[in-house]
């Protein structure tokens, strides 16, 4: 899993709220077990008209979305089902992080997993970053992970809850196998100084 430290992008705004799994990567592209090649359906029937073509109006297709990794959500984002495929299309697509004054529980917990970072930001500063993006699409903000800060264009900073496992593994890179792994030496030291005490004898 990528390492994340601190973010300096572009956003882009999709506002619309309660966006579930479902228009963030519809079922038809489920069958899949591999992360690559997503991005290209994520939000597709948003995206995509019938023929195939982009909709213009759409804001993945507009010429300043490029480069963006940041995107700016509407409120209780990724509802629905359970599917991993919405953290992997957004994070195939090129995004790293999501602001949004909330989440769906399952949809954070699978973002956490996968290296994408949900952050929850209150109201006032949500409309702020709308209004930005609207006034001048390549303002940037930065997101810095060890100290749970978002830095606004126009210098202001507010910080952003996250737990501390999955803080840690964000920081360094790994995942939960890979945590687990990282503390052998710890595991196998206290097997030594506690020796099994159940009777195998039978």
């Amino acid at each position: 899993m990528q390492t994340f430290t601190q973010l300096t992008s572009h956003m882009v705004a999709i506002s619309t709220e309660n966006i579930d799994t479902d228009q963030i990567i519809p079922a038809q592209f489920l069958k899949t077990i591999s992360k690559q090649g997503l991005g290209k359906n994520l939000f597709f029937h948003w995206r995509y008209n019938e023929d195939g073509t982009p909709k213009t109006d759409f804001p993945l297709n507009q010429p300043e979305a490029a480069g963006a990794a940041i995107l700016l959500a509407g409120d209780n984002f990724g509802c629905g089902s359970s599917r991993e495929h919405a953290p992997w299309s957004l994070m195939d697509y090129g995004f790293r992080a999501i602001i949004s004054t909330s989440f769906a529980d399952i949809f954070r917990n699978n973002a956490l997993k996968n290296g994408l970072l949900p952050v929850i930001v209150d109201e006032a500063t949500h409309r702020q970053l709308l209004s930005l993006v609207a006034e001048d699409p390549e303002t940037q903000v930065t997101i810095d992970l060890e100290s749970q800060t978002l830095k606004l264009s126009d210098g202001r900073s507010v910080t952003f809850p996250i737990d501390a496992f999955s803080k840690t593994c964000l920081l360094e890179g790994i995942d939960q196998l890979g945590y687990l792994l990282k503390q052998r030496d710890h595991v196998a030291a206290y097997e030594a100084a506690h020796p099994a005490r159940v009777n195998t004898t039978g």
